[in-house]
């Protein structure tokens, strides 16, 4: 079946720059349609380290316009969305004699505080790790250590939050729709998608394709353009571990390994710690990408160089691992290669424009749409200016000093909430939290309960303005209440999903 109307733009992926791209375009009156095949951050964007920063060893790189964008990013992505991104501390300690001289760690953390705007996250300064608190977790090892600021991202959430605001302005949002082919036709694509669920196929028209499949970019420059001898990202795979709760301190912990690559250890979800992540070349279906043994070990070795009480393989609750498409720019090694993003157009003239995204990172994801519709704009005529930096993501209404108080709020209007529950939602949904509640005045009047603090009113509310078809987009993706239920729960889960999503008679 096809459509005689002509869109203005055509994205494929669901990833953190699909959806950020399709959000500020719909932004500026351009009309917008997404094909995403599975679900938001299915791939890439809900397998990252959970970081808005800098990238503060990619300055041993001389990544400097890379590192001062993404350090201007930090204050304006918090603003957009206080309640999924907030300030983070980090420990690096520092062992004399160790990986990096201290002079050299004094010089890149100066460059992190002074080159990227920084207002309200505070600045650098040196730990006594003899005596202050952070030390308590970690071998005798270490007199000294360095604090700096960057912040975290529930990154799934910052996904489809992107989706949601693009919806919300216009924008066509088709998840579990996979693109088959696209061909250029009378100065426009023909786009032909397929319903992954129903099989169902339909032609869209659009005078301009943007191709932001992550790790499946080449992919579908071969298979759905015919495209031949496509090689433009290196496939790097990262994976991490979660533990139980390793340290009771509020703060991360960055640890520098003697092989030169670094690891994170980061409080996650209240009860757990976030260990990662690793830099090997991958090869094969980024949707394959699995930990493996060797990462397990090695991520628990490293970690272990430094914690009192070591990191064994029987203490991980939970492995992710996803593969970053990062711009091959002939690096001898994983971890050397750019982080920077690289657009390309491709079409002139009377042919239909193609622009292609490769690389980049959640932290420059927004800069990353701004300089796409700049491309976009020349290809097929602009429309609007750029708006997002002053903007706000969904339910992230509210100052960045606020969230507390948001909690409090919610507090009141619902009394029957426990502390923890509200703070989840306020997290998860920011002012919107309310409104999922909506005329609620009793535990029971959040429907059936799934496990854990997830209940039926919840789902539905994933469900009708979240696009959560299954059990794993709600448990892994939207609320990573998976570390919470157990496998009987989430069976349950899935079940009644299944059922909601069957049409009415």
């Amino acid at each position: 079946m096809a459509n005689d109307v002509v869109k203005d733009i055509f994205v494929i992926g669901g990833g953190i720059n699909g959806c950020g791209i399709a959000r500020d375009a719909a932004g500026r009156g351009y009309s917008v349609v997404l094909a995403e095949m599975k679900d938001f951050a299915a791939g890439t964007s809900s397998a990252s380290t959970k970081l808005i920063h800098g990238g503060l060893r990619y300055l041993e790189h001389y990544e400097f316009r890379l590192v001062r964008e993404a350090l201007m990013e930090r204050e304006v992505l918090w603003a957009m969305a206080p309640h999924v991104i907030w300030p983070l501390r980090f420990v690096l300690p520092y062992q004399k004699g160790g990986i990096r001289p201290a002079w050299l760690i004094r010089l890149g953390l100066f460059l992190y505080d002074h080159i990227g705007g920084r207002k309200l996250l505070p600045s650098t300064r040196t730990l006594d790790m003899r005596s202050d608190p952070a030390g308590r977790p970690l071998k005798k090892l270490f007199a000294k250590a360095f604090e700096y600021s960057d912040g975290w991202v529930d990154d799934a959430r910052l996904v489809v939050l992107n989706a949601r605001d693009a919806a919300d302005r216009g924008a066509e949002i088709r998840v579990g729709t996979r693109v088959v082919s696209a061909r250029r036709k009378n100065g426009h694509w023909d786009v032909e998608t397929e319903n992954v669920a129903s099989g169902d196929r339909e032609i869209v028209k659009a005078k301009m394709l943007v191709n932001a499949s992550g790790p499946w970019v080449d992919k579908v420059l071969s298979r759905a353009l015919g495209q031949n001898q496509v090689h433009n990202v290196r496939l790097v795979q990262g994976s991490h571990i979660v533990v139980r709760k390793k340290f009771a301190d509020p703060r991360a912990y960055f640890f520098q390994n003697p092989d030169g690559r670094i690891i994170f250890a980061i409080p996650y979800q209240d009860e757990f710690t976030l260990i990662g992540t690793t830099d090997r070349d991958y090869e094969g279906d980024p949707g394959d990408a699995r930990i493996s043994d060797e990462e397990i070990d090695y991520l628990c070795r490293s970690a272990s160089e430094y914690f009192v009480e070591p990191v064994r393989r029987e203490d991980i609750v939970w492995t992710y691992s996803g593969v970053r498409p990062l711009f091959d720019d002939g690096a001898s090694k994983a971890q050397e290669a750019t982080r920077d993003y690289v657009l390309k157009l491709d079409g002139t003239g009377r042919q239909a424009p193609l622009l292609n995204v490769f690389g980049g990172k959640l932290t420059t994801y927004r800069r990353l749409a701004e300089s796409a519709l700049d491309r976009i704009g020349e290809a097929i005529g602009e429309k609007g200016q750029r708006w997002t930096a002053g903007s706000h993501l969904p339910g992230g209404d509210f100052g960045v000093g606020a969230f507390e108080a948001q909690v409090d709020g919610l507090l009141r209007r619902y009394p029957f909430l426990a502390a923890a529950h509200a703070r989840r939602l306020v997290r998860l949904y920011g002012t919107r939290a309310a409104t999922l509640l909506g005329e609620a005045r009793s535990i029971g009047d959040l429907g059936r309960h799934f496990g854990s603090d997830l209940y039926e009113l919840e789902i539905r509310w994933l469900m009708a303005e979240e696009w959560a078809l299954h059990a794993e987009d709600v448990l892994w993706r939207r609320t990573k209440r998976g570390l919470q239920l157990t496998a009987e729960e989430a069976e349950a889960l899935e079940s009644y999903m299944a059922e909601a999503r069957q049409p009415p008679n």
